[in-house]
């Protein structure tokens, strides 16, 4: 009996490992080609602001980070750095600056998904003609899929308002 509780518990561990590590690598495996530097500098040039990418961030970890810069444009927003991989990263824009994930929840209502981030190690978003990136302070990436805070990145100063 102990030996097929032994071999049952491996199983299951074995089974474990393998999920945490297919979620872990299948968007890199099904990730599209990381636009190239040329793209990448041509959107920078165009940029309206810029802002950073912190791996220290409080909100972020180990496994959930980001790195970088970020380039906003009046259409397209780039990020030259590097992103943990992940799935479903969803690019938002944010009144203020939001370094948790509670502090994300709390303006989220507030804030504008722009699109999928599906590459990590640099991308290139359009922003859709009816968001104005002038009215927002900050870039979040957000994993919609596990409600998980990966990165923020204030790209214009706000005023608080009291």
């Amino acid at each position: 009996m102990r030996r097929w509780l032994i071999l049952a518990a491996t199983h299951v561990a074995t089974l474990a490992l393998g999920f945490a590590a297919g979620i872990y690598a299948l968007p890199i495996l099904t990730a599209p080609p990381t636009p190239d530097a040329a793209a990448l500098a041509a959107t920078g040039k165009a940029a309206l602001f810029t802002g950073r990418f912190e791996r220290r961030l409080k909100g972020s970890d180990f496994v959930h980070w980001g790195e970088g810069n970020v380039t906003v444009s009046r259409n397209r927003i780039a990020h030259i750095g590097h992103l943990s991989p992940g799935p479903d990263y969803k690019l938002y824009l944010a009144p203020r600056f939001a370094g948790t994930k509670d502090e994300f929840l709390a303006i989220k209502h507030l804030s504008r998904r722009v699109g999928d981030v599906k590459t990590f190690d640099g991308f290139i978003i359009s922003v859709p003609p009816d968001i104005d990136v002038a009215a927002f302070s900050t870039v979040v990436i957000w994993c919609e899929a596990f409600d998980q805070f990966i990165s923020a990145a204030e790209y214009q100063r706000r005023a608080k308002s009291t």
